[in-house]
């Protein structure tokens, strides 16, 4: 007993770290998306690099880290006095519009862990709006940042950061929002040295340890339950956003031992579009799967991953290699990975496992003289097998708010139109899928922008007999008509032109009859 105490203790000791860091960025931010829609995520990673603690924030943010920050400090360890910046997707990233800010914990010159958090910036440059814009190669989508050091001494330096600033339509928002990442280090440094000095060094790092080895016996105890037997299931992406598709994705799932195969062979190769997804992600889709299904009192860290073999082949889309444009790999392939997990283990445990959710982050870009908007828009939630899926939420990859209809009139050009539940968009089944929500703006100045959403062709599944949810659709209204929308693509808004994003609704769980 306690040892589960002192595991809690610590838990949620070097959880409040990370929280604290996210609460610092989000009220020094500049843009809508940080400040507003809370698209960050914070952690604390001990001195090999391996994730110790996390706050509740986006999946695919801190997953993604949990992997790979060892490989950025492979590239560049900063000093006790700097921090490093990167974005690039092929060293540690995710998409270019995630920059992460990474800094090392120090006491007398020993190195004692590192805490990083990673924001998504409404704009980093690109031929598209919003760098998010269907693209072939990564150079298209922005400004690629290698690691580097870009802050020393208590000073920001210039040099790393003059081509983004100069590539972005507001550089003083990009400025403001990367000085509020700097800020939320600064914060999570001394709640960090706090703890370590009430608690003592030693005592400290040696239960950095014992929740690694807690989470990975955890894991190990799932896997005991797991059946004997090989679990596959396959989904598709509707398209690539220029003209390949439908995309398949396989994963199969094993029991072997005391370890779990999971291996997404039968993928298809790299897409010319931007669907691509690097390693990190999918590494990130698999850790969120198989932590939900831990239980909330299980500390989320690198020793959850322990016990799984992943195995995804390279130049997949699971697995894409550079120069592969990858803005929307993160951000829906994610969730189509999510989605296949899901099919496959509910081979497995069919009593366990929830139909399928909207599978897309709906992601909206807008641009202007001086402003970048970007969100993304929820949907409806997979029904499981003991209730009904939420509605007009977002799931699994991503834990964003929505821009709330008071601040996004009065920050942009924009008039929210209709804001509301797509009524019966849900599956029906024992349990019903939740509804998705339609978001109609009209523009009141010329707007440039780009979509990229998913279940546009194929519906959410349900599952035991329940019905799926209902596709997604997308529509603009010039002159006062109505024309169908492309779900990848950019476009241009004049003023009293309108845009209208009706989201997919979740799958139902049992047969309804």
């Amino acid at each position: 007993m306690d040892d589960l105490l002192e595991i809690s203790i610590f838990d949620n000791l070097y959880a409040s770290v990370c929280e604290q860091m996210g609460e610092s960025l989000r009220r020094t931010a500049r843009s809508i998306n940080i400040k507003d829609r809370l698209d960050f995520s914070a952690a604390l990673f001990d001195v090999h690099g391996e994730l110790v603690a996390q706050a509740a924030h986006i999946p695919v943010h801190v997953g993604s880290m949990a992997f790979a920050l060892k490989s950025i400090l492979d590239i560049i360890d900063p000093a006790e006095d700097e921090m490093l910046i990167t974005n690039d997707p092929y060293g540690g990233g995710t998409h270019l519009p995630d920059i992460t800010v990474i800094c090392p914990v120090s006491i007398d010159g020993r190195r004692i862990a590192y805490l990083a958090n990673r924001a998504h910036h409404a704009d980093v440059g690109g031929t598209g709006s919003g760098s998010m814009a269907p693209a072939s190669r990564l150079e298209d989508e922005g400004v690629v940042i290698s690691p580097r050091v870009f802050w020393k001494s208590g000073h920001m330096l210039a040099p790393p950061l003059n081509e983004l600033m100069g590539a972005v339509g507001d550089p003083v928002e990009r400025h403001s929002d990367l000085m509020a990442q700097v800020a939320a280090n600064l914060t999570g440094r001394s709640a960090l040295l706090e703890i370590l000095r009430m608690n003592g060094l030693r005592q400290c790092l040696k239960m950095m340890d014992r929740l690694k080895d807690y989470s990975s016996r955890a894991m190990e105890n799932l896997i005991e339950e797991f059946p004997v037997g090989v679990f596959s299931f396959v989904d598709h992406l509707d398209d690539d956003g220029v003209g390949r598709g439908p995309v398949q994705i396989c994963a199969t799932i094993e029991r072997l031992g005391s370890r779990l195969s999971i291996d997404f062979d039968g993928t298809a190769p790299a897409v010319p579009g931007n669907l691509n997804a690097v390693l990190p992600v999918a590494v990130a889709s698999v850790f969120y799967v198989f932590r939900c299904l831990l239980g909330e009192d299980i500390p989320s860290n690198a020793g959850c991953l322990r016990p799984l073999d992943i195995k995804a082949p390279a130049g997949t889309v699971v697995n894409a290699q550079y120069p592969s444009a990858v803005a929307g790999g993160n951000v829906e392939t994610s969730q189509r990975i999510v989605d296949v997990l899901l099919g496959a283990l509910a081979k497995a445990w069919p009593g366990r496992i929830p139909a399928a959710s909207q599978g897309t982050m709906n992601n909206l870009s807008l641009n202007g003289p001086g402003f970048a908007y970007y969100e993304t828009i929820a949907g409806g939630m997979g029904a499981g097998p003991s209730t009904s899926g939420l509605s007009a939420v977002q799931s699994h990859m991503t834990n964003t708010r929505n821009s709330s209809v008071e601040t996004l009139e009065f920050t942009y050009p924009l008039r929210v139109v209709r804001y509301e539940l797509r009524r019966n968009s849900g599956g029906n089944g024992v349990h019903r899928g939740g509804d998705g929500v339609v978001r109609e703006l009209e523009a009141l100045a010329p707007i440039r922008g780009s979509l990229l959403a998913e279940r546009r062709s194929r519906p959410p599944w349900g599952l035991a007999g329940g019905q799926p949810g209902k596709k997604g659709f997308d529509q603009i209204r010039r002159k006062g008509r109505w024309f169908d929308l492309p779900s990848k693509g950019s476009f241009e808004l004049a003023p009293g032109d309108r845009i209208s994003i009706s989201t997919p609704g979740g799958g139902g769980w049992g047969d309804p009859e």
